[in-house]
């Protein structure tokens, strides 16, 4: 029989009757940080996230003192973050940018709380894991009514794993905020990748065969937007996708690079169906 969340909260000298269950997944954050990346690499800014909140979400929020909060991982998987007690502070009385995208919350366009973080369960943040059930959407819910079955508790927090590089596949704008074990694996690695253009879904043929391998060539395009090739300057900038193609042997040489990169351009005719140009 599993263990179960509330069991947990009373453990801990906590009501579910007084306790909302909150699991964020912002879909707003596609080019910018998700709320797990948020938790993991700016906690203030996760804290702030969550202190914003819409006007519609007043009556559910105010039903409880205490926010138990989760977000969605990597893998979909629902993470526990800490508890908080909350209190109603009013309507925002500034503008203040969003820490996870590029927007701005405007000063009395959302609801704003204090949140203070409970110690006690702050040693389970990022450790526990639990079963959400059917209705992600229902992001708000009463932990007395919705008792969480908890499916894994880990010995310490963890990143997901790195999916290998042949599974890889990312957006550019998620690269320099990819966990670090998976940057150490992209620096080590080189051979081919492939960019693909969401808006007209025309491919790149590129290799990687410098100094910190994929990770650094593709932050090239990151900062630069086209990376110096000819045919992306020329194009609006996009947000690739980026996956890998073929991993280079240890003995690799650079022109050996180079033509597992000319074999995977006639393969996909990327020179003449795609953005290759050379």
């Amino acid at each position: 029989m599993p263990i179960m969340f509330n069991s947990l909260l009373e453990q801990f000298g906590y009501a579910p009757a007084n306790v909302i269950l909150l699991r964020h997944q912002d879909k707003r954050a596609a080019r910018g940080r998700s709320p797990y990346e948020l938790w993991r690499d700016n906690p203030v800014g996760f804290d702030l996230y969550q202190s914003l909140q819409s006007f519609k979400n007043r009556s559910k929020l105010s039903r409880a003192p205490n926010w138990a909060s989760f977000v969605a991982t990597l893998d979909g998987a629902t993470m526990f973050v800490g508890l908080y007690a909350v209190k109603y502070r009013g309507l925002l009385t500034k503008d203040i940018p969003q820490p996870h995208t590029d927007r701005i919350d405007s000063a009395r366009s959302c609801d704003a709380y204090d949140l203070k973080t409970d110690e006690r369960l702050a040693d389970l943040a990022g450790r526990v894991f639990v079963k959400w059930g059917d209705g992600p959407r229902a992001w708000v819910q009463r932990a007395e009514k919705q008792d969480k079955a908890i499916i894994e508790l880990r010995p310490k927090f963890q990143d997901d794993d790195f999916p290998g590089f042949l599974s890889f596949r990312e957006p550019l704008s998620k690269v320099e905020r990819l966990p670090a074990a998976w940057i150490v694996a992209l620096k080590l690695a080189t051979g081919v990748y492939l960019l693909t253009c969401p808006r007209t879904k025309e491919q790149y043929v590129g290799s990687a065969c410098g100094n910190e391998g994929f990770w650094h060539r593709w932050m090239d395009y990151v900062v630069s937007g086209h990376g110096g090739n000819v045919a992306l300057k020329s194009r609006e900038p996009s947000d690739y996708q980026v996956s890998i193609l073929e991993v280079a042997g240890s003995a690799a040489t650079p022109d050996d690079i180079r033509t597992m990169e000319s074999r995977w351009k006639e393969k996909l005719q990327s020179r003449e169906m795609g953005l290759n140009k050379n």
